[in-house]
C-alpha cells in the first residue's frame, strides 16, 4: 500500500488543525491531488476526483497510531500538585494503548455490527483500508494510576482529533483523507474529571466519528441501489 510518511501527514494535519473554521479558509486541494469536500460534518475532508465509496462491503481496520498533543506531559506535570499526579512515560504507553484498543472496539462495533460491513485482514476488489490515527491527545485530568479514586471538576476533559485515511484494497491508492478535532466539554460548565467521566467523553467522540463513516459508506450504497 502506497503511503505518505507519517511525518508528512502530521505536519499536514497540524497546518489543517491550525487554520480557521470555515471551510471557505481551508486549502482546496492537498500535495498528493485530493480535494476538499465542502459542506462536510468534519473539520476538513478531502477526496480524490472521481472516487466513489460504493463498491466497498468489506474493510480493514489497520492499529489506530496515537499520539500526544506536543509537550502536553511536560506541561500537565509543571501544573499539578503533588507526585501522585504526575504522568510517567509509563502512564502515556498505557493511556496510548487503551485508546487505540477502545478505538478499534468502537468502530468495529459501529461499523461491523451496525453497519453490517466485514471487518477482514486481506484485500480484494470490494476492500476498503482504514488508516486512522489520533492525532494532538490532550487529556486534562489523565488516568494516571494513582491511589484512590481522582476527582477533578474541569470545564473540559480535554481534546483529541481524528486523522484518517482510507486506500483502495487492491491498488493502495489513497481516497480520502480527513482531518477532526473534538473538545470533550460541555459548553463551559465545571464538570467532573475521573477515569469513567474521561472514558465516556472519549467513547462519545469515537462513536461520532464511527457514526460518520458508516453513514458515509451507507449513503454510497443507497445511492447505488436507487
Amino acid at each position: 500500500m502506497k503511503k505518505l510518511s507519517l511525518s508528512v501527514c502530521f505536519c499536514w494535519a497540524v497546518l489543517l488543525l491550525g487554520n480557521p473554521a470555515h471551510a471557505d479558509d481551508l486549502p482546496k486541494t492537498t500535495h498528493d491531488g485530493l480535494m476538499l469536500l465542502e459542506d462536510s460534518k468534519v473539520r476538513g475532508a478531502y477526496v480524490k476526483p472521481g472516487a466513489t465509496l460504493a463498491p466497498y462491503n468489506r474493510l480493514v481496520l489497520l492499529d489506530c497510531y496515537v499520539a500526544f498533543a506536543k509537550d502536553w506531559q511536560k506541561e500537565h506535570n509543571r501544573e499539578v500538585v503533588g507526585l501522585s499526579q504526575r504522568v510517567t512515560d509509563e502512564d502515556m504507553a498505557r493511556i496510548k494503548e487503551r485508546m487505540a484498543a477502545e478505538f478499534k472496539k468502537i468502530f468495529t462495533e459501529e461499523l461491523e455490527t451496525e453497519g453490517g460491513y466485514e471487518i477482514v485482514d486481506g484485500v480484494a476488489p470490494d476492500v476498503l483500508i482504514l488508516r486512522p490515527a489520533i492525532i494532538n491527545l490532550s487529556p486534562v485530568a489523565p488516568d494516571v494510576g494513582a491511589a484512590g479514586w481522582s476527582h477533578t471538576l474541569v470545564t473540559s476533559v480535554g481534546q483529541m482529533a481524528l486523522f484518517l485515511e482510507l486506500y483502495d484494497g487492491p491498488t493502495g491508492d489513497i481516497i480520502a483523507r480527513i482531518v477532526d478535532p473534538q473538545t470533550g466539554d460541555r459548553g463551559g460548565m465545571a464538570m467532573e474529571a475521573n477515569r469513567a467521566t474521561n472514558k465516556r467523553e472519549t467513547d462519545r467522540i469515537l462513536r461520532r466519528w464511527a457514526d460518520l463513516l458508516r453513514k458515509a459508506l451507507d449513503e454510497m450504497h443507497e445511492k447505488t441501489h436507487q
